[in-house]
């Protein structure tokens, strides 16, 4: 049976009357001309919706980074927490002046040199002695015995021995054939027919400790005063190769010398003597930079050289980002101990952000020559071009979708 007129709503009530959400409900179960008439104008509606409440929320869409405007938004305050610094030529040499953060040593070494071949005898090592004598009535040997084994005896702090019959001889300094004529001259007024073998073994003070970082750390005597660190670290195994950015450091009584292992062995003038007593430590380079936002990478970054400039760490980091970053907005945060803010030259605040701009020469040549600093975290802004692209992308998505629901309308 069908519908009277005056029960089919006006054609008019389409326009006038405002569709409320259940009749949407409803429409979705109406056939006809009518249902299908519902159906386009509920999902329209929908979509201008979604279109809104995306306009709305455009400035909380996902990004990888931030922008430059947004971390330095409160630089314009009265009272800001930390000093914005626009890097340039003209002030790159006086923030070179700053005081320095994060590991502030530098790395320095000793000259290389040349040394005898021979040993020399230190406090702490062993002597060997074996004393011959043919006489027959002989004070060190007994009858038909023509020689007598000392036992080993330990060089004294004073750098002595003890020779039965002529007390203290001093050794320490000498060659082992230095050592041996001095006995042998001490013993001639009492055994003038005495001959003299002795032999060291080095103690402490005439060995050196690898203590990590090679394949066989340990001990190992010096066998000349021509020794040098490459000899001795070829003797423990070389250098690991599971190290990263590995750092030789050479202990030596109170100071303490550092340099890259890829220096040592470029350059035979780092190739120094080691002395007794000489400690080597082998490890990573702890020092590191961090790197985020839109860049190559997103990680702790290693320092590969003593020093990295900023133009440098945008290469370690793998460059910007073509699609994504703002080269106006390069910017890197340090933090400086208190005790250096207000001091001239120097930050105004503990926290500080530089900020570069790679679109200009002078921003370029200004990069080149700022040194990036152990724990400076290296960020590179998103460009306001990616949002308004994320925004559009998300619009023509909405409006294919329209076209579509409109399709299967009909």
């Amino acid at each position: 049976m069908s519908r009277s007129s005056k029960d089919r709503p006006a054609r008019g009530w389409q326009v006038e009357r405002p569709l409320p959400w259940p009749d949407c409900v409803d429409a979705a179960r109406t056939g006809g001309v009518w249902g299908k008439d519902l159906r386009v104008r509920c999902l329209r509606r929908s979509v201008l919706l979604l279109l809104s409440a995306l306009s709305i929320a455009g400035c909380s869409l996902p990004r990888g980074a931030a922008l430059q405007s947004e971390i330095l938004r409160e630089d314009a305050a009265d009272t800001p927490s930390f000093q914005v610094v626009e890097v340039t030529r003209a002030v790159v040499a006086d923030i070179a002046r700053w005081p320095a953060t994060g590991w502030s040593g530098s790395y320095h070494w000793l000259t290389t040199g040349r040394g005898p071949k021979s040993t020399v005898i230190r406090p702490g090592d062993e002597v060997r002695m074996v004393i011959w004598d043919s006489q027959e009535n002989s004070l060190l040997t007994a009858p038909g015995q023509k020689n007598i084994v000392l036992e080993a005896m330990e060089v004294s702090p004073e750098g002595t021995i003890f020779v039965p019959y002529v007390e203290d001889v001093v050794v320490s300094g000498a060659t082992p054939q230095q050592a041996r004529a001095r006995v042998q001259e001490a013993l001639e007024e009492i055994v003038p027919s005495a001959q003299v073998q002795l032999s060291v073994k080095q103690g402490e003070d005439n060995s050196i400790d690898i203590v990590s970082g090679v394949g066989v750390p340990g001990s190992y005597p010096l066998p000349s005063r021509d020794y040098t660190i490459l000899s001795a670290l070829a003797a423990a195994g070389g250098v690991r190769e599971s190290l990263e950015n590995p750092l030789v450091r050479l202990i030596r009584g109170d100071e303490t010398y550092e340099i890259r292992a890829g220096q040592l062995f470029e350059d035979a003038t780092h190739n120094v003597l080691l002395r007794g007593g000489d400690k080597i430590v082998i490890e990573e380079d702890s020092r590191s930079f961090t790197a985020l936002g839109a860049a190559g990478t997103e990680d702790l970054m290693a320092f590969p050289d003593e020093e990295v400039t900023a133009l440098e760490a945008m290469s370690l980091i793998g460059g910007l980002s073509d699609s994504r970053a703002d080269p106006e907005g390069v910017l890197v945060l340090r933090e400086y101990d208190a005790r250096h803010v207000g001091r001239t030259p120097g930050p105004t605040h503990r926290q500080v952000i530089f900020t570069f701009d790679l679109t200009t020469a002078d921003g370029l040549f200004a990069a080149r020559n700022f040194l990036i600093n152990p724990d400076d975290t290296v960020l590179v802004t998103e460009s306001p071009v990616t949002k308004a692209q994320t925004i559009f992308n998300l619009f023509g998505t909405v409006f294919g979708l329209t076209r579509q629901v409109t399709t299967v309308a009909n």
